[in-house]
C-alpha cells in the first residue's frame, strides 16, 4: 500500500490498536482518528455509524480514501477522495467485481432484502448471479452455505468472505477492498463507479393493536399499484421492525421524488388501517 494516505476511524473501539498496524506495515501512510478509547467514547460522533467525522478529515488531509469501522470491528465503511460515503452494498460490489475479474469468484453474491437495486443491477450486468437472505448477517451465512457461494453482506457494512473469516471482520472487508485498487489501478471512486445506487425512501408507521396491517387488502393493493408503477426498475418492501411498533415501508426507484411518493402512499395506506 506504499503511496496511498489513508484515514482510519476506529470508533474508540476495538480495532484502535490493530487497524493502525495492519496499514502501516503494509506501507500505507495513516492518519487516525477514534483510537483513544475511555471506555464511554466508543461509537460517539465517529465510526461507521457516522462517517461524517471521516469524510471532512479525508478532504481536509487530502488523503486517497478513509476507512472507518464500527465499536466491535464486524462493521465498515469507506470514503473516497472526494469525502463520498461508500456503503456495504458497493463494498460488496467491489470485492466481488475483483474476485471475477482475477478468477476467483465461486457463484454469486448475498445481500439482504435492504440491499439497494443498484448492486443487484450493477452485478447482473457483470454476469454475477445475486440472491437475497433476510436481514441479519447469520442469514446472509446461511445462505451462503447453501449456495456454496462465499461473498456476501449488508449495506451496513457487515461483509462476509468465507474464502477468509467465518464472520465480518472490517479490517479484512477493508483489504479485499485495497486489493481490489492494487490490482486494478484504480482510485476508489473509479472502482465504485460501475454500480448506481438507487434512491431509497424508508417510511416508519407506528401501528398500536392487535391487528397486522401487513395483511389488510387496501395495504396490499397499495403496494400491487407502486410495483405496477415501478415495474422493474424498483421495489417495494414492507415489513415489521423487530423491536419497534413498527411498519418499515421501503420503496426504491430511479426518480427520488417519485419514490419518496409512492412511499408516503403506502405508508398512508396502512395508517388508514388503524
Amino acid at each position: 500500500l506504499k503511496g496511498l494516505k489513508i484515514v482510519l476511524d476506529c470508533a474508540h473501539g476495538a480495532t484502535y490498536h490493530i487497524a493502525p498496524n495492519v496499514f502501516k506495515e503494509l506501507g500505507a501512510e495513516i492518519i487516525t482518528i477514534g483510537v483513544s478509547p475511555n471506555g464511554l467514547n466508543i461509537n460517539d460522533g465517529c465510526g461507521a455509524t457516522e462517517p461524517a467525522a471521516l469524510a471532512a478529515r479525508v478532504i481536509a488531509e487530502k488523503a486517497d480514501l478513509g476507512i472507518a469501522y464500527d465499536g466491535d470491528g464486524d462493521r465498515l465503511m469507506m470514503v473516497d477522495h472526494t469525502g463520498y460515503v461508500i456503503d456495504g452494498d458497493e463494498v460488496l460490489y467491489i470485492i466481488a467485481r475483483d474476485a471475477l475479474r482475477n478468477g476467483e469468484l465461486k457463484g454469486g453474491v448475498v445481500g439482504t432484502l435492504m440491499a439497494n437495486m443498484g448492486l443487484e443491477l450493477g452485478l447482473k450486468a457483470l454476469g454475477i448471479p445475486f440472491a437475497r437472505s433476510a436481514v441479519g448477517d447469520r442469514y446472509v451465512v446461511e445462505m451462503l452455505l447453501e449456495k456454496g457461494w462465499r461473498i456476501g453482506g449488508e449495506n451496513s457494512g457487515h461483509i462476509i468472505s468465507l474464502d477468509h473469516t467465518t464472520t465480518g471482520d472490517g479490517i479484512v472487508s477493508s483489504l479485499l477492498v485495497l486489493a481490489a485498487m492494487v490490482h486494478s489501478g484504480l482510485t476508489l471512486k473509479e472502482l465504485r463507479s460501475g454500480m448506481s445506487k438507487f434512491p431509497q425512501v424508508l417510511v416508519n408507521v407506528r401501528f398500536s393493536g392487535d391487528s397486522d396491517p401487513l395483511l389488510a387488502e387496501s395495504v396490499l393493493q397499495a403496494v400491487a399499484d407502486v410495483e405496477q408503477e415501478l415495474a422493474d426498475r424498483g421495489r417495494v418492501l414492507l415489513r415489521k421492525s423487530g423491536t419497534e411498533p413498527l411498519i418499515r415501508v421501503m420503496v426504491e426507484g430511479e426518480d427520488e421524488a417519485q419514490v419518496l411518493a409512492l412511499a408516503n402512499n403506502i405508508a398512508d395506506a396502512v395508517k388508514a388501517t388503524f
